[in-house]
């Protein structure tokens, strides 16, 4: 993993950087619920790489139609930093879906976004040499232990040390994700990184789900799911995420992410009809919290120095 900068990035609007990442939260929680809509029989694995590639279609229009598809503004990019997102997004949605295949779905889920704000916070103090106020971390227990609730409300345990091992390393691969995209967030807009980085992780993931699960035979449904989660979920929320860490600690955007699972719970309940339980409503309650006082921390952090611009970002502003 290369070496990440020490230099902070201006945080002159920390606010609307928790914003955007809520907004993303919120889309990221639609996605289990248009892929359970879909009723399809394409593979978790072929959902997550088709995903990816409508997401890389979607960066690139994006990236041509702001001015960002250039050779200037991925020279500016640190290649090795650009080809370690790609890896870990690509990672990410691999060992997800073969890790809550042993696990189950509650457990999973549980291990892959609880340990994610932890690597975060850990691999910050480590290489970016910031360390986390005790309100942060409170904070952040709160939201682990609310995510834990709602993700096994109502779902069956499996134990399975393999399967746990590749949640916690999913969690991982995203914190470092959220890591190399606050390094690269001021080399070049948003658009650039994001294309790079999904396009590295659809090269990665399509072989990959085609030596796994064969060759797919999607229908107009699946389809329509993918392009859903591709443009909207991975493409906006992503856009938006990238953006908020201009703003906001990477570590604080991955626990305020938490907020994904407070949506899909929500979604569960109004549209799949799932039942509502104690242990989900009492996890969504620590979840609020949780982030609640995350935010707080964010917002008495000292706001760091600015440094010149690399130039107009592209949209999202």
């Amino acid at each position: 993993m290369p070496a990440m900068s020490n230099t902070s990035l201006p945080r002159a609007r920390p606010l609307q950087g928790m914003v955007f990442v809520a907004v993303a939260a919120a889309l990221w929680g639609t996605t289990g619920t248009a892929q359970a809509l879909a009723g399809g029989a394409l593979s978790p694995l072929w959902f997550g790489a088709l995903r990816l590639v409508f997401a890389a279609l979607f960066f690139l229009a994006f990236a041509a139609a702001t001015g960002a598809l250039s050779r200037a503004a991925f020279s500016a990019l640190n290649p090795r930093a650009l080809m370690g997102a790609g890896l870990c997004m690509a990672f990410y949605n691999l060992a997800f879906f073969a890790g809550v295949q042993r696990t189950g779905v509650g457990v999973g889920t549980a291990i892959a976004l609880g340990s994610g704000p932890v690597w975060a916070g850990l691999l910050q103090a480590v290489f970016h040499r910031q360390r986390l106020s005790g309100g942060w971390w409170a904070g952040t227990g709160l939201a682990i232990a609310g995510g834990v609730a709602l993700s096994l409300g109502g779902s069956g345990m499996q134990f399975s040390a393999s399967g746990m091992l590749l949640c916690l390393a999913c969690g991982l691969s995203y914190a470092v994700y959220a890591l190399l995209n606050k390094q690269m967030v001021g080399q070049a807009p948003a658009a650039t990184l994001t294309l790079g980085a999904f396009g590295v992780a659809a090269l990665v993931s399509l072989p990959a789900a085609a030596w796994q699960a064969g060759w797919p035979a999607p229908g107009l449904s699946d389809l329509v799911a993918t392009a859903y989660t591709g443009v909207v979920t991975a493409g906006v929320g992503y856009l938006l995420f990238s953006q908020a860490l201009r703003h906001i600690a990477s570590a604080t955007g991955v626990t305020l992410a938490l907020l994904e699972p407070v949506v899909a719970f929500a979604l569960a309940v109004l549209v799949l009809g799932e039942p509502v339980t104690s242990l989900g409503l009492g996890g969504l309650a620590l979840v609020v919290a949780g982030v609640w006082g995350v935010a707080r921390s964010e917002l008495a952090r000292p706001a760091a120095p600015s440094r010149p611009s690399t130039g107009a970002e592209p949209g999202l502003k």
